[in-house]
C-alpha cells in the first residue's frame, strides 16, 4: 500500500467531499446556474465553476490529511500538479466531476473519481473511488483486496457475449469506425458520458464492456481501471503494461474494458479503427 493514510482514512476524505459536493450541486439546480465557466483547467479543458468549486472540496480534505502529517501529490484535472510534504511517492488523482457536460445538462450520471498510487503508474494504483452522484452509488476497489459498491462485495461475471457496450464517444466520425467493427458482436450501444462510470459498470457486469473513441487523461481511468480490474474484468490502455502507463496528465489514452480478454481484443480492435483518435 501507499506511504500515508490508512484506506478507512482516505475513503473518510472521499466521503466528506462527496457530502460536500451534494450540497453544491443543490445550490446550482439548473442548467443556467450550472453553465459559468472559469478559464481552461490544467488537463486542457474549460472549466467550469462547478468543476472549481467540487475540486475545491477535495484539496480541502487533502490540506486536512497533510496537516495531520502525511505527504504525497495530488495530480487533479483543473489544478494540476500539487505536492504535499516532503519527499512524497504516494500520487492522489483526482477528477472531481468525471462527467463535467452530464452535470451541467442536469443528466444525473456524473462522478467524483479519486485514485490513491504507490508511485506514478496506472499499475501502482492502490485504492480506486468512484462516487456516482445519479443513483448514489459508491464503488472501492483496493489492491489485493477486491471491488465493493456500497460496501458489498462484487465480481465481474464470466460474460457470454456483448449486449451492451459502453461508447465514450466524441465526434460522430470517431463512431462510425467503431459500429462497423463491432455490428456482429455487440447488441446494443450505450454513451453514459463518464468513463469512470463506464468502466466501474463493467467491472459490476452491468456493461460488457466498454471503450473511448477518443484518447482520455489518467484522471479520468485512474480508479475505475483499479475497481474493474479487481472485479475481474480485463482492461487494456492502447496495449500498454500497466506498468507504462504514467498517472501524469499529459498522456492520453485509448481505453477499453470488457468482462472478457476475447471481447477486450473486440473493442480494441474497433479503436484501431479510427483513422484520427486526437
Amino acid at each position: 500500500m501507499p506511504e500515508g493514510p490508512s484506506v478507512e482514512r482516505w475513503l473518510q476524505a472521499f466521503r466528506r467531499s462527496v457530502e460536500k459536493q451534494k450540497l453544491i450541486f443543490e445550490q446550482h439546480p439548473t442548467i443556467e446556474s450550472r453553465t459559468a465557466y472559469e478559464g481552461i483547467g490544467e488537463g486542457g479543458d474549460n472549466t467550469l465553476v462547478i468543476d472549481r468549486m467540487c475540486e475545491d472540496t477535495v484539496f480541502a480534505e487533502l490540506e486536512t490529511l497533510a496537516a495531520e502529517g502525511h505527504a504525497f501529490i495530488a495530480v487533479s484535472e483543473e489544478r494540476g500538479t500539487v505536492e504535499f510534504g516532503d519527499s512524497p511517492s504516494t500520487r492522489v488523482v483526482i477528477d472531481p466531476i468525471d462527467g463535467s457536460v452530464n452535470a451541467r445538462r442536469m443528466i444525473p450520471a456524473h462522478s467524483l473519481s479519486i485514485a490513491v498510487a504507490s508511485g506514478d503508474s496506472m499499475g501502482e494504483v492502490a485504492v480506486g473511488y468512484v462516487y456516482e452522484f445519479g443513483k448514489g452509488e459508491e464503488f472501492v476497489g483496493v489492491l489485493g483486496q477486491g471491488a465493493r459498491v456500497d460496501g458489498v462485495e462484487f465480481t465481474t461475471p464470466e460474460g457470454d457475449g456483448m449486449e451492451l457496450v459502453a461508447m465514450e464517444a466524441g465526434k460522430p466520425s470517431r463512431v462510425i469506425p467503431v459500429a462497423e467493427v463491432l455490428d456482429g458482436h455487440a447488441y446494443r450501444i450505450r454513451s453514459p458520458g463518464s468513463i469512470a462510470i463506464s468502466l466501474s459498470y463493467v467491472g459490476a457486469g452491468r456493461y460488457d464492456g466498454m471503450l473511448t473513441t477518443r484518447p482520455c487523461r489518467s484522471v479520468d481511468a485512474a480508479a475505475a481501471q483499479l475497481i474493474a480490474r479487481e472485479a475481474g474484468a480485463f482492461v487494456a490502455f492502447e496495449g500498454l503494461e500497466l506498468s507504462n502507463a504514467p498517472l501524469d496528465l499529459e498522456r492520453r489514452y485509448q481505453l477499453a474494458g470488457a468482462c472478457t480478454e476475447g471481447d477486450l481484443e473486440i473493442l480494441s480492435r474497433a479503436q484501431a479503427a479510427i483513422e484520427n483518435p486526437a
